[in-house]
C-alpha cells in the first residue's frame, strides 16, 4: 500500500484527538475500522506511529517524525488545490453540469430536470457508494455538485471547502417481502425486526453505528447482515432472506413493500453541495431548487411515504402537505427559507442504506 493524503490526515486526526475513539468519531468511522487502518499505514511506514495507555494514545517517536511532515504537506496541498481551482475558473462560467451522487432516485430526476431546463447544455453524472469520494471530487473541482445523503444530525463531508443546502428530511424505511407476516402493517416496530436478517449496500457516513444504537435501544443487536450490491440487496428482500432499509422515496418495486418504523428511530437528510469559489456557485440556487422539486416527484410515487406524511399532517392539524422537508446550509452559505417541513415531522436526528461500517 502506498502512502496517501488522506492516511496523513487519519494519522494527524488521531494525534490531535488523543484518542482513537475521538478520532473515529471525527472521521465518520467506526473504532474497529480507524484501528485497522492505522495497522495498514504502520505496516506501511515501518513501525508503529502511536503507544496506546490508559489515558489514550501518544505518538511514538517515528509517529512525531510523520507528523512533523504531515502538519508542513497537508496545509500546503490544501491551499494548492484552492488555488488551482481558482485560477482554473477565474473568468470562466459553466458550460455543463457535472454531477456527482450516490444511490437514489434524486440524481435521476435531478439529471432530467436541468436536461430539460437546459436543451442542448451537457449534463454528466459520477456515482459511486462514497460520499467523501464525491465531496472530494467537488472540492478538486473533477465535479460541480455533489448529491449524497447525510444520517440524522451528522455533518456533511468537506465542511471547510464546500457549501451545502438541505433539499429534504426523509424517515427511513424498511423494506419486507410482499408476503413478509409485518407486510401488510401500516407501520412496524423496530424491536419486531429482532431476528431478521439484514441486507445492505456499502457506505462511508454514520448510518452502520446510528442504526446499530437504534437496535440497542430496541433491545437487540442485528444477527446477520449481507453486504451486497443495491440489485442483490432488493433480491434478497424479495425472496425473504433478509429486510433491508431504505429511504422513504424508494419507488415501487414487485415483490416486496416498504413500511415506516414507528416512532422514527432513523432519519436521512439529501443534500447538496458545491464550491463557493468555482462558476457552480453561481447555478447553485437553481440546482438546489430543481434537486427539491426531484424530491417532490420522487415522493409523490412512494405510496407508503405519501400515506406517511399525510398520517403525521393529521395528527398534527396541519394544513396542505408541503413538497418536501426543511432545508438547513451549513459551510460557506447563509442559510435560505426553503420549503417548510412536514408538520409532525421528528426533525433531523442509493435509496437503500448500509448497516455496516466500512474502512476506506
Amino acid at each position: 500500500m502506498d502512502l496517501e493524503l488522506r492516511h496523513l490526515k487519519t494519522i494527524r486526526t488521531i494525534a490531535d484527538a488523543g484518542s482513537l475513539t475521538k478520532a473515529a468519531a471525527q472521521l465518520g468511522l467506526a473504532q474497529p475500522a480507524l484501528s485497522a487502518q492505522l495497522k495498514r499505514i504502520e505496516r506501511t511506514l515501518g513501525g508503529k506511529l502511536f503507544e496506546r495507555g490508559r489515558f489514550g494514545v501518544r505518538p511514538t517517536a517515528l509517529g512525531e517524525f510523520v507528523l512533523e511532515r504531515a502538519r508542513v504537506v497537508l496545509p500546503a496541498i490544501s491551499e494548492l488545490q484552492q488555488e488551482a481551482v481558482r485560477f482554473g475558473s477565474a473568468g470562466s462560467r459553466m458550460t455543463g453540469f457535472r454531477l456527482g451522487g450516490t444511490h437514489g432516485p434524486l440524481l435521476g430526476g435531478l439529471v432530467d430536470r436541468l436536461a430539460t431546463a437546459h436543451p442542448g447544455v451537457p449534463v454528466t453524472t459520477f456515482t459511486t457508494w462514497s460520499e467523501r469520494e464525491i465531496a472530494a471530487s467537488v472540492a478538486a473541482g473533477r465535479l460541480d455538485f455533489a448529491l449524497i445523503g447525510a444520517c440524522g444530525e451528522a455533518p456533511a463531508p468537506e465542511p471547510q471547502r464546500l457549501s451545502w443546502r438541505e433539499i429534504a428530511v426523509d424517515p427511513v424505511f424498511v423494506m419486507l417481502a410482499d408476503r413478509h407476516p409485518l407486510a401488510g402493517r401500516r407501520e412496524i416496530g423496530l424491536a419486531e425486526l429482532a431476528t431478521e436478517a439484514w441486507a445492505d449496500v456499502p457506505g462511508d457516513g454514520c448510518f452502520a453505528d446510528c442504526f446499530t444504537l437504534a437496535c440497542a435501544r430496541a433491545g437487540f443487536t442485528p444477527a446477520r447482515v449481507y453486504e451486497t450490491d443495491t440489485a442483490s440487496c432488493i433480491h434478497l428482500v424479495q425472496v425473504g432472506r433478509a429486510a433491508g432499509l431504505c429511504r422513504a422515496t424508494l419507488p415501487p418495486t414487485p415483490g416486496m413493500v416498504t413500511r415506516p418504523l414507528a416512532g422514527t428511530p432513523l432519519t436521512w437528510r439529501h443534500l447538496v453541495g458545491w464550491h463557493p469559489a468555482t462558476p457552480a456557485a453561481n447555478s447553485a440556487a437553481e440546482v438546489v431548487a430543481q434537486a427539491r422539486a426531484a424530491h417532490a416527484d420522487a415522493a409523490a410515487r412512494s405510496e407508503s411515504y405519501t400515506r406517511w406524511l399525510a398520517d403525521h399532517r393529521t395528527a398534527a392539524g396541519a394544513g396542505p402537505m408541503p413538497d418536501g422537508a426543511g432545508p438547513q446550509s451549513s459551510g460557506h452559505e447563509e442559510a435560505d427559507p426553503g420549503p417548510p417541513k412536514p408538520t409532525g415531522y421528528p426533525g433531523p436526528p442509493g435509496d437503500i442504506h448500509n448497516i455496516p461500517q466500512k474502512d476506506n
